[in-house]
């Protein structure tokens, strides 16, 4: 794996996408730490320190994540790059729905280009909306952060500070999706996948000084945890990592038959490939939706609750939160309906069973046409199951920890939840792409043991155990590389503390 390291920057073409990358993403962590002018965030800052759970608020711990920490820095790019993966969401939603946004995704770069400008006029709009209530919540940011019972954090006038910081927050988001777009498109690629990604991992340092708290609390601060804990947390860490590797990265391969075909002097086809049908299809959206859903109906009960004297209501809404039965139950009910939903919405079994009749494929023991439509919706519906309730098992996870362990929040929230799910899931997509540059140079790629044993073997008819070792490194290599990244993290804590 080292040696994979070394090679990509040996290769001139790697080597300088690589730094260029590197380059932008410092450029979007600085402006996420500097605080829009007028702004004193220092009150919302000992507040979430004194918490010391790094939430304050279900909605808003989530947006922060993604933001890595710019929201209660009161910073330029406080919106962060979810106004623009936002409108993403809405035209990829419209253009399974609108017939004139379907015909643009289909005319090739030209229509999506198009797609892309509308795209990024919807994001300025959000920005604006967003931005305009983002500053008037700051004001009061008791009604943003629950708990919060300090100042206002707006220290100006408010008519000039609120035009000034609305310019200001569309400018950081729209420098982000810029910063996005170049890596993508002169980097190594999934630009605004590495910004989130980037934005979560920041908060590493502080998990590493929190765990270390945990089990090495000072002489007459408590007790520690001890060692079994430490072991057993570890073990957890790492079963909780391949789990989301292998869900990621598994897939149901439907086998496809292509017929033989005359054109010309040639015979084309008659070869044998493979449809990948993903267990976990629909990503991490079904959690973020729901996350997001869930939150509007205890805030709506408590608020009629209290306003018309209807205690059943307050009960009801006082167990729509975090650490209830009936908040997991809907939750997880909710992660189920939209993987369905997203699923229903973005694959297309009728237009999948076409082009293999157009072009000649067929599964076998299937017949073309409508009855391989119902194969295929059949085999995403069991998937789509298995893979929702890994995502309830998943995101439920760092609740456990949080409220049956007493773990920090900061430390939970890398044993699960939405940010583990995009991190692990960037972090192989950024190595899959690493890879492809070093095995189009003839060097070995980062799964260099296992892929070189699977081809030799292929040839000499053994396949089992080079297929397995393989498979064992896909799971093994992401996580000592999270691994690393904590460690290092942890010594350099440790170094600034001494």
């Amino acid at each position: 794996m080292f040696s994979a390291f070394t090679n990509s920057l040996k290769i001139p073409e790697l080597r300088s996408r690589i730094i260029y990358t590197l380059a932008l993403l410092f450029v979007a962590r600085v402006g996420a730490h500097i605080p829009l002018p007028g702004i004193d965030p220092h009150p919302l800052e000992a507040f979430f320190t004194s918490q010391g759970s790094g939430t304050g608020g279900a909605i808003m711990g989530l947006y922060n994540m993604f933001t890595g920490g710019a929201l209660i820095k009161g910073a330029v790019c406080a919106l962060g790059i979810m106004p623009y993966i936002s409108a993403s969401i809405i035209f990829q939603l419209m253009t399974a729905v609108v017939p004139s946004f379907s015909r643009l995704q289909q005319e090739g770069d030209v229509g999506r280009q198009k797609l892309t400008q509308y795209t990024r006029y919807a994001t300025v709009l959000i920005c604006l909306i967003q931005g305009t209530l983002l500053i008037l919540a700051l004001e009061n940011p008791g009604r943003l952060f629950q708990g919060y019972n300090g100042p206002s954090l707006v220290i100006v006038g408010r008519t000039g500070f609120l035009l000034s910081s609305v310019c200001l927050l569309t400018a950081g988001t729209m420098l982000l999706m810029w910063l996005g777009e170049q890596i993508t498109q002169r980097g190594i690629g999934n630009g605004v996948s590495l910004l989130i990604t980037v934005g979560i991992l920041a908060d590493i340092p502080y998990a590493a000084q929190a765990t270390w708290n945990l089990f090495f609390k000072p002489v007459g601060t408590g007790a520690n945890l001890g060692l079994p804990a430490a072991a057993l947390m570890i073990l957890l860490f790492l079963g909780v990592t391949m789990g989301i590797i292998m869900v990621v990265q598994g897939q149901r391969k439907i086998p496809v038959q292509y017929a033989k075909r005359v054109v010309g002097n040639k015979v084309m086809g008659g070869q044998s490939s493979f449809l990948p049908l993903k267990v976990n299809y629909s990503g991490v959206m079904p959690v973020i939706f729901a996350s997001a859903i869930l939150l509007f109906p205890q805030q709506i009960f408590h608020m009629i609750g209290a306003a018309w004297n209807f205690p059943r209501l307050s009960d009801l809404a006082d167990n729509l939160v975090r650490g209830h039965w009936t908040y997991y139950l809907s939750y997880g009910l909710l992660i189920l309906f939209f993987s369905y939903f997203w699923v229903s919405v973005m694959f297309k079994p009728i237009q999948i069973a076409d082009d293999l009749k157009k072009y000649g494929g067929y599964i076998p023991g299937v017949r073309p046409g409508e009855p391989t439509a119902q194969f295929l919706d059949f085999v995403m519906t069991r998937l789509t199951l298995a893979g929702a309730i890994f995502l309830t098992v998943i995101a439920v996870m760092p609740d456990v920890l949080l409220f049956e362990w007493n773990v920090p929040a900061r430390v939970a929230y890398f044993f699960g939840g939405t940010g583990m799910l995009i991190t692990v899931g960037v972090i192989l997509d950024t190595m899959r792409q690493i890879e492809t540059f070093l095995l189009q140079r003839h060097y070995d790629g980062f799964l260099k043991k296992g892929r070189v044993r699977a081809r030799s073997d292929m040839r000499q008819g053994m396949t089992g155990d080079a297929l397995s070792t393989e498979a064992l490194m896909k799971l093994v290599y992401p996580v000592v590389i999270l691994l690393l990244i904590g460690l290092g993290a942890a010594l350099i804590q440790w170094v600034r503390s001494k």
